[in-house]
């Protein structure tokens, strides 16, 4: 990983000096004790309770200078299965029904690598890899699949990682310097929308649906702008939810369900955003 910058103001002495010089103390019961610690260099004083509001500070941190220090002013963010694997993977699915079912929907996989291809050329032609970098969830499956397309693209891409108890290993095809791990679901989701202009949804269980349900509230409520939400697979996502029965039931305006698009294919989901944009390739 890219090492965050340290800049020395003046003549102080930077965190980093300091904290070399502290560990080479004479060794006494006072130099012993937790509490002689340097406050910033105490794991054990960080992971308090009481901590958490520092702990949340430093995940939104972390991620939002590396991202500046690589000059990453717009992202593409997808969601999507961790379950969906490239045509003839091996499928651990309990019964037969569930795997034809994931055998079927291989077919997201290859459109979000090939949909995921299509936009890290564009990035990297016309924007130096500054604008629409791809940004996953950093696991298996869909989310593999688009840092897959941006590699096969020669282009960066942006893995967010999240501590889980299965499914925690990075994909291989995340940029290293811009593969992420996150404790906190909330700032990783954060990060997700802070420079996402276009949210490509495919199908996926209750994190896809979260990722998705949250971005669509806060684009109702206004609380960021209007992007482009494309959900691929119509027949996918109309039997999963039914939006037109939540707005019948007036749960959510009909204007909501404009809040979003379907689309078959890459190249249909690419054509949203370029329409969008008014990019010229």
């Amino acid at each position: 990983m890219a090492k965050i910058k340290r800049i020395r103001k003046g003549a102080f002495r930077t965190s980093e000096e300091d904290a070399l010089v502290s560990k080479r103390a004479p060794s006494t019961p006072q130099t012993r004790s937790p509490t002689y610690r340097l406050a910033f260099d105490d794991q054990d004083f960080l992971f308090r309770e009481e901590l958490r509001p520092v702990r949340l500070q430093l995940e939104l941190l972390k991620a939002e200078m590396l991202m500046q220090e690589h000059n990453i002013n717009s992202t593409i963010a997808v969601f999507g299965s961790a379950r969906i694997h490239e045509a003839g993977s091996q499928s651990h699915a309990k019964t037969k029904t569930v795997q034809e079912n994931l055998q079927k929907n291989s077919k997201y996989y290859e459109e979000a690598r090939k949909f995921s291809y299509i936009v890290s050329q564009v990035s990297k032609k016309l924007y130096d890899e500054k604008e629409y970098v791809i940004v996953s969830g950093g696991g298996p499956g869909i989310m593999e699949a688009v840092n897959r397309g941006a590699k096969e693209a020669k282009a960066k891409s942006v893995g967010l990682n999240i501590v889980l108890p299965k499914e925690e290993a990075p994909n291989k095809y995340i940029t290293p310097e811009l593969c992420f791990h996150f404790h906190y679901f909330a700032i990783r989701k954060m990060h997700f929308l802070m420079r996402a202009k276009a949210i490509a949804c495919f199908p996926g269980g209750f994190g896809t649906l979260d990722e998705l349900f949250e971005s669509l509230t806060l684009i109702q409520t206004k609380r960021v702008e209007r992007i482009p939400v494309i959900l691929f697979g119509k027949e996918f996502w109309t039997r999963i939810v039914d939006f037109k029965a939540l707005a019948q039931e007036g749960t959510i305006s009909p204007e909501d369900v404009k809040l979003f698009s379907f689309a078959e294919t890459a190249e249909e989901g690419w054509e949203i955003i370029q329409k969008k944009y008014k990019i010229e390739t």
